[in-house]
């Protein structure tokens, strides 16, 4: 108990206003003497050795080093832990992937071939990786070889497409059918799992009412009509009408979140 009281202390300290340099999460005390440890344990001479020999290759490829992996396991023992003092969840590598909207900006900023390209291969990706992370909520975390099979078949997915566009012809209307078909294809596999999980999990309301808005928006990207006072067209207002929705959409990834952190504790603590 006195460890416990020890370590909620902290907890409240971090949570004081102080300067902006970091997310609330990154400064947590707790977080950094753990990061600080399981560096120190797991990420030099055999144990470094140990962790590369057991990486996946994705992994591997995608950058992901020993302290990635002990940020991410010492930022979830820290939600646990605010979660236990009736803290509110902070917020961690304040850093989001903005990847796609950067270049959607840049190539509204200069429409040249090469933004072009960037602006529309990056909103693929996007695209895909939606269809992923559909695949992973809803199947992944029982089924982990298929969500493998699924994630190597998306990733050569986006290859060819964008290979076909680069090398082959940048057709226009192929790129719209392709990407049409994947957003469809989430929003049907999104509501299909939302229409099943509707009594046990009551915040899905927020996934299914997201991904319907998305789909009515989505209209505006087929309508041609003269930009409202010469500024807004059809395309800006997709653009506007898709930020409420990613807040929508975050709301809901945080309450599922926060539910199967629970499940994963209730099942730890029967174990």
């Amino acid at each position: 108990m006195a460890a416990r009281a020890a370590l909620l202390l902290l907890l409240m300290a971090a949570a004081a206003p102080g300067p902006a340099r970091a997310s609330q999460g990154d400064r947590e005390p707790l977080y950094r003497e753990c990061l600080s440890r399981c560096e120190r344990q797991n990420c030099s001479g055999a144990a470094l050795r140990h962790f590369r020999a057991r990486q996946p290759l994705y992994m591997g490829l995608t950058g992901w080093t020993c302290r990635d992996e002990c940020k991410y396991e010492c930022m979830w023992l820290t939600v646990r832990l605010y979660q236990q003092g009736g803290h509110r969840v902070p917020q961690f590598h304040g850093k989001v992937s903005l990847n796609a909207w950067f270049w959607s900006t840049v190539f509204h900023t200069r429409d040249t071939a090469l933004t072009e390209k960037l602006d529309y291969f990056c909103a693929s990706a996007v695209i895909l990786h939606s269809v992923y992370l559909c695949c992973v909520r809803t199947l992944g975390l029982q089924r982990p070889a298929l969500i493998s099979i699924f994630r190597a078949f998306l990733l050569l997915f986006l290859a060819g497409h964008i290979s076909y566009l680069s090398l082959v012809r940048f057709d226009y209307g192929y790129n719209l059918v392709a990407n049409a078909a994947a957003g469809m294809l989430t929003v049907a596999w999104w509501l299909r799992w939302c229409l099943r999980q509707g009594r046990r999990l009551p915040h899905v309301w927020k996934c299914a009412a997201a991904v319907l808005l998305l789909q009515a928006l989505a209209l505006l990207e087929l309508l041609d009509f003269p930009p409202l006072l010469w500024v807004l067209d059809a395309h800006a207002l997709w653009h506007i009408g898709t930020i409420p929705l990613n807040v929508l959409f975050y709301s809901f990834l945080m309450d599922d979140s926060l539910y199967l952190l629970k499940a994963n504790s209730d099942l730890f603590k029967v174990d």
